[in-house]
């Protein structure tokens, strides 16, 4: 079984994608080979088309890793820059790379560091915010991703399910109950913000799509 759906579901979906080619595929495999976290496929391919349908031109992106999702993004647009931050200095050194081989470095800036404080310092605005980072912190900086947000912008939250332990008690493991109560913190507040409307998607490890309403 997969994380949050049967896996014949989750494979049937997944071959009815196209194949990656280039340096996606590369990163996709050492992803693989050395269990480095990224996003789903049926996740990042329903994120292009959100990207590709919309006017999005700015992302700021909390969780780096190896640079995938920042690759992927840019690739959607011509016109799209990232911001994304990164507190491992061991993925900073590996996303560096593949942004620079993937002749991205003039639109992918990794601010590295601790999210939480970090983006407490910023003073622009962005179109898309991108949360892939530590989940239990999702719920700390929800206030700052709202007011970095232009209007109409939107918050795209990855793993909210977390491999369906925020769905349903029985599922909980001991060493996870914070990370799960502050991840349902999250979604209650994302859900019940007059400020916001969210939909939660059951695809991956579950995605929440929160649209900023304009004023």
């Amino acid at each position: 079984m997969g994380l949050i759906n049967q896996s014949y579901i989750e494979d049937y979906i997944r071959d009815l994608l196209p194949k990656r080619e280039g340096i996606l595929k590369e990163l996709e495999d050492f992803a693989k080979e050395n269990s480095v976290p990224i996003i789903h496929p049926e996740v990042a391919k329903l994120i292009e088309i959100i990207l590709k349908t919309g006017t999005y031109k700015t992302i700021l992106e909390i969780g780096t890793a190896i640079g995938y999702s920042s690759i992927l993004f840019a690739n959607t647009n011509p016109d799209i820059c990232i911001d994304t931050m990164e507190i491992n200095e061991d993925m900073i050194r590996l996303a560096l790379n593949n942004i620079e081989r993937a002749s991205l470095t003039d639109r992918i800036n990794i601010i590295p560091g601790d999210a939480t404080e970090n983006i407490k310092k910023i003073d622009k605005k962005y179109d898309v915010i991108f949360l892939d980072g530590a989940k239990g912190h999702y719920i700390h900086i929800l206030e700052e991703c709202i007011s970095l947000l232009n209007p109409g912008g939107m918050i795209i939250s990855d793993n909210v399910l977390f491999r369906g332990m925020v769905a349903s008690n029985e599922l909980v493991k001991r060493r996870k109950i914070t990370i799960v109560k502050r991840m349902r913190k999250y979604l209650e507040a994302l859900s019940s913000d007059s400020r916001l409307e969210t939909s939660v998607v059951p695809i991956g490890d579950g995605l929440a799509l929160t649209l900023v309403k304009e004023s």
